[in-house]
């Protein structure tokens, strides 16, 4: 760089030099004495230039000196973190999808609790994609342990205060729905299973199922009849529920009576999970030696009984929306709008 600009300011740059050698050539100089003129000329010129140079020099060397300072200032004030969100509950949320080299990884995150610490921040949320499980070691090291895990993802916590943490446990219940279907006959929908505790017993029962993450209870209840027997329906109201414990992987698991109304009335059975479906008396299917052995299932069976003869009253579904968004969500209750 230094030496083009000298050639540049030496040889094309100077205004002093052109003028110079054009007034030599109009005036044919060709004596020894005008020569040696020529030369303490260009000398002179040529002295001038160096020093302008050097000065240029030293400037653009405390010029580059100070960027570099700049540089290394701004290098030291920029610290490098994770990418993160803020939740409202001075928690922060990191979503990692692309890989990295786990000790890259160990400082950016070692840096970024120090950052939030100082910040006030509680509880971290380490979201890491299914295809990142090198990660998963050194964020164990550092102090994250697991809170649940997705076909996808994996998450991953840490509390940065030296208290106990208050962050949520993963989800503790299992959510199911048991339909009761019943016609204009008196008749009630059962099935009989391929799988589970059922199978192989004879027992009849009602279609059964379990509801779908973002799924709505009425809409659940519908989706297993439809898939099981074949039947369409329309949601009616939510008769009883009950609460069970260590059901499934050690959660708690809730389950939902719901009462349908059919609109079709063919069955077309799921080969894949059910042996047999038909259309029972609500009679027939309350006295199964199974059912009238059971307290839980006796019960239900005598709630479907008195529904059936308008002397019991379920919950309905008010649609709503939730309090914190206006996404659509039910309130299900009594209440009858006016």
């Amino acid at each position: 760089m230094n030496r083009f600009t000298f050639r540049k300011l030496y040889t094309g740059s100077n205004p002093n030099i052109i003028g110079a050698r054009r007034k030599i050539s109009e005036s044919s100089i060709h004596t020894a004495n005008s020569n040696s003129i020529f030369r303490k000329l260009i000398s002179g010129l040529r002295d001038k230039s160096i020093s302008t140079f050097q000065t240029r020099s030293a400037t653009s060397m405390v010029v580059n000196f100070e960027d570099s300072s700049k540089v290394q200032k701004n290098e030291v004030d920029h610290i490098h973190m994770l990418n993160a969100n803020y939740d409202n509950y001075d928690g922060v949320i990191v979503d990692i999808k692309e890989n990295m080299d786990e000790d890259i990884f160990t400082t950016l995150l070692q840096t970024s609790i120090s950052q939030w610490r100082q910040q006030g921040k509680k509880g971290v949320w380490l979201k890491l994609s299914l295809e990142l499980v090198s990660l998963v070691k050194p964020a164990v090291k550092e102090g994250f342990w697991y809170h649940h895990a997705e076909p996808t993802y994996l998450m991953l916590v840490y509390w940065i205060p030296k208290t106990n943490h208050t962050l949520p446990s993963n989800a503790s219940h299992r959510v199911g729905v048991a339909a009761f279907v019943v016609n204009s006959k008196g008749e009630i929908l059962v099935v009989q299973e391929k799988s589970g505790v059922f199978k192989g017993t004879g027992v009849w029962k009602l279609p059964t199922g379990s509801v779908e993450e973002g799924e709505d209870i009425c809409t659940a209840a519908s989706r297993e009849v439809k898939e099981e027997a074949g039947i369409d329906t329309e949601f009616v109201e939510v008769l009883a529920f009950r609460q069970s414990h260590m059901s499934f992987f050690s959660k708690s698991d809730l389950m939902f009576v719901c009462m349908l109304k059919p609109t079709s009335f063919e069955i077309e059975k799921q080969d894949s999970e059910i042996e047999a479906a038909k259309w029972m008396p609500i009679e027939e299917y309350a006295n199964q030696p199974f059912v009238k052995n059971r307290k839980s299932f006796e019960y239900v069976a005598k709630i479907c009984i008195e529904r059936k003869d308008n002397k019991y009253v379920g919950f309905t579904a008010l649609s709503t929306a939730t309090a914190t968004s206006l996404k659509n969500s039910y309130l299900y209750s009594h209440h009858q709008e006016e």
